[in-house]
């Protein structure tokens, strides 16, 4: 998506930020002496994931579950039945479930959550990345759709630092109206009451991209490559949500077949070695299925005692990977029986990964810079 900013440009740059171009450079000749200083000329690339905790106490944990539950996009039942349950029953209890589930993954010694430490590590080496393609020209920064750091605090510190072009990157592989969709809704809510608005673009799904699709092989590869004894399957689970939204128009589970789909061929595989699941169910009503939770015991119970499982919907590992695979759906494997069961690490930083996105970047930069 590309926003033109309406008006006029202010009539002087300062000279601490050079432009990209001649043309985006206002004449300075005719400016007053008294015209304020405008940082200009710079291009920012603002990475966002969903969010995390600032803590896993109590208080920490309820305002982050409050946030998250009461976005219309996540949860989109009538305000009027969804807020007083949310507020009186499910915020009393589930801070404290929640908050055990986090402390069981938390990163102590850097006192953030496993999410916060790798989407600064993908930052940094997006940063440099980027400053081996363009040099100064371009500016990284990451925010959190929901928590800290909030999107409008980073889009605010783009604008000061000159950035009047910014590329805005939610970290989803593939769409939903509940993870995309939610995260570009605040960043233009971020724009609101800038002066002078930014040009701005918003990176399309990458679920089919051959260097994505060829990150997530690689790593599959290397894990099986480190088994003595291979995997009878390899289940590919994405977090789910609920089957309404598909029939609504959502092309979030087209797009995650197309990703399994296109993995299976890159691999070489067939249909008996891999399967598409769906974790993460919240609430009475039905999602979309194959459950991961169920699906995993099921293939224990007929025979499938070796398995391996991935996500490839997460860019980074988190609370639904670290803990929700890793132990609970790990448990209702191993207790219907399973034997072997090994969690394939999300893509996180590594170097297959950020090269991948690196290139969605140049991609969506193009007429800007370059």
């Amino acid at each position: 998506m590309n926003m033109m900013p309406a008006g006029d440009a202010p009539a002087l740059m300062d000279t601490d930020a050079p432009a990209l171009t001649t043309t985006d450079a206002p004449a300075l000749a005719h400016a007053p002496s008294d015209h304020p200083r405008v940082k200009m000329g710079k291009v920012g690339v603002l990475l966002a994931n969903l969010g995390t905790p600032d803590n896993y106490d109590y208080w920490s944990m309820r305002r982050y579950l409050n946030e998250f539950l009461s976005d219309k996009r996540v949860i989109d039942y009538s305000p009027w039945i969804w807020q007083p349950l949310l507020q009186l029953v499910i915020l009393s209890k589930r801070p404290f479930s929640s908050g055990a589930a986090y402390k069981s993954i938390w990163n102590h010694e850097a006192g953030e959550s496993p999410l916060a430490t790798i989407t600064k590590d993908q930052t940094a080496k997006m940063k440099a990345l980027m400053a081996d393609r363009y040099g100064d020209d371009v500016v990284v920064d990451y925010c959190m759709r929901y928590g800290n750091p909030s999107t409008k605090s980073k889009v605010d510190e783009l604008v000061a630092q000159g950035c009047t072009k910014i590329l805005f990157f939610p970290l989803y592989p593939q769409y939903a109206g509940a993870t995309s969709a939610t995260a570009c809704d605040q960043f233009f809510r971020s724009l609101e009451n800038i002066k002078w608005q930014p040009q701005v673009r918003t990176v399309e799904p990458y679920y089919a991209n051959p260097l994505y699709i060829d990150a997530l092989a690689q790593s599959i590869e290397r894990a099986y490559a480190a088994m003595d004894v291979k995997p009878d399957l390899l289940v590919t689970s994405y977090h789910g949500v609920p089957k309404r939204y598909l029939m609504e128009g959502d092309p979030y589970h087209c797009q995650c077949q197309k990703t399994s789909r296109l993995l299976k061929e890159r691999l070489g595989w067939d249909d008996t070695q891999i399967v598409t699941t769906f974790q993460s169910k919240f609430g009475p009503e039905e999602w979309l299925q194959p459950y991961t939770v169920e699906e995993v015991a099921r293939l224990a119970e007929k025979g499938k005692k070796r398995i391996a499982v991935c996500a490839p919907a997460f860019s980074a590992d988190c609370i639904e990977t670290l803990e929700e695979i890793n132990e609970e759906i790990r448990e209702s494997f191993e207790e219907a029986g399973g034997e072997s069961f090994t969690y394939i690490p999300c893509l996180n930083d590594d170097d297959a990964h950020m090269n991948a996105l690196a290139t969605v970047v140049d991609d969506n930069l193009r007429g800007w810079i370059g």
